[in-house]
């Protein structure tokens, strides 16, 4: 069954950069705004019903609407705007209509429809999940005067024509705040998109590892969550973990054993494009923080709120894995709490069962603007590269993963619950002499 989304969001607010985002990642998007276009083009009836009630001074000399005149009209004019919008409106939902119901006939899981005017059009009951994108007023004023050319005056005039922002964004399933970087938004636009798929069962198309397969040009995958013997309920030598990622098309690995730093600083030496120090904390509360970048071990047991303090006072990334996961993640408990002071979100680990416990986590990362990791979470070195996230090549540091990681997609496959045994047999045999 396909899932039918409206994106929608008050003019100037960045959606359809979120659009270009969704379309870019092989949804199928279709534009209100264009096909407004096409509603009205030289021969259309619409636009001969147009030049009828409104009168030649609206077409320009080519034959096409004079948009700019049209829209001075209607913005002076509320009467004028209703007569419109009556033409152009029912053309345009009855296009948009029968887009939908053909990719739905194609067999599409998800397809989106740009619609500025949802809520104001009674659209909003149609679709199946809403997202709205949102910036601030200021801003979208300052866009329209700055980058579009328009008057003051005709800008606030379309702005004050749309609905009231708060009531939307109560009404939406979610929300996207354009109110930072380009890389903020893709981030966030990314987040609410795999929510999208989740919510369908479709997980992001995943290449398979192979040699013969591997990142397209200019990209790379990392695993940012493993573990190796230095970790007390794993055996696995560190070489041959790295190795096995390589084989498997995974460029880059962060090392992230439990409280320990000691054996990812050595890999991390030894490997220096190759290997992330990191570190995973079991803190008071019992709740997981990992440490990505790090040069000195954070003691276990330190409180999960000092754990991201003393991670950005070595420079590192502070990185929220599995945060709804059972004991270890608290499932939940610290959730908005943690992902506040955290950089980054795991969206999706691989050891996580059941694998459902990952889907609360894109909107997590989405209403704290967090950027989106995965991991392994491997024991054992069958399990390393069971998710990654694939990003642009960028150098081995914390800047040039924050940068690609605003660019990244999440792929992953949940593992078999058997390898809980072999971590058991790890903490057995860490017990048994030599």
């Amino acid at each position: 069954m396909t899932l039918r989304v409206a994106l929608t969001g008050n003019v100037a607010s960045g959606k359809s950069t979120v659009a270009e985002r969704f379309r870019a990642a092989g949804l199928p998007v279709v534009s209100a705004d264009e096909v407004a276009r096409e509603v009205v083009a030289p021969g259309t009836e619409g636009l001969a019903r147009i030049r009828e009630v409104f009168g030649p001074e609206v077409i320009a000399a080519d034959g096409t609407l004079d948009r700019a005149r049209m829209r001075e009209r209607v913005f002076s004019d509320p009467d004028a705007r209703r007569r419109l919008e009556g033409i152009t409106h029912p053309r345009i939902r009855a296009a948009v209509d029968r887009w939908i119901e053909s990719r739905a006939a194609e067999g599409a899981p998800v397809v989106v429809a740009e619609i500025p005017l949802l809520f104001e059009t009674g659209r909003d009951a149609d679709f199946d999940r809403i997202v709205f994108v949102d910036a601030p007023a200021e801003e979208r004023l300052r866009r329209m005067v700055d980058d579009r050319g328009l008057s003051a005056e005709v800008a606030r005039g379309i702005m004050a024509s749309q609905g009231d922002p708060e009531e939307k964004r109560r009404r939406a399933h979610h929300r996207i705040d354009n109110d930072g970087s380009i890389e903020q938004l893709h981030a966030r636009a990314d987040a609410v998109l795999d929510s999208l798929r989740a919510s369908t069962g479709a997980a992001p198309e995943s290449p398979p590892f192979a040699p013969e397969r591997p990142a397209p040009d200019g990209w790379m995958r990392l695993d940012l969550h493993m573990h190796t013997r230095a970790s007390w309920d794993c055996l696995s030598d560190p070489e041959k973990v790295l190795a096995h990622a390589r084989r498997r098309g995974v460029e880059r690995i962060a090392i992230t054993d439990h409280n320990e730093l000691w054996l990812a600083a050595e890999m991390a030496e030894r490997h220096p494009e190759s290997v992330i120090a990191g570190e995973e904390v079991k803190t008071a509360e019992g709740i997981d923080v990992i440490g990505l970048y790090l040069t000195e071990v954070i003691p276990k047991g330190t409180p999960a709120v000092e754990t991201c303090r003393r991670i950005r006072e070595q420079g590192g990334i502070a990185y929220l894995p599995h945060p709804y996961a059972r004991g270890k993640g608290g499932g939940g408990r610290m959730a908005d709490e943690l992902a506040a002071l955290c950089e980054v979100v795991e969206v999706f680990n691989a050891r996580l069962h059941p694998g459902r416990l990952n889907d609360p986590a894109p909107d997590l990362a989405t209403r704290h603007g967090c950027l989106r990791g995965a991991g392994s979470d491997a024991h054992t070195v069958g399990e390393v590269a069971g998710a990654w996230v694939e990003v642009p090549v960028h150098p081995n540091t914390p800047d040039g993963l924050r940068r690609a990681l605003a660019r990244g997609r999440v792929h992953g496959r949940t593992s078999s619950n058997f390898v809980h045994l072999a971590s058991t047999w790890a903490k057995i045999r860490k017990k048994l002499p030599g």
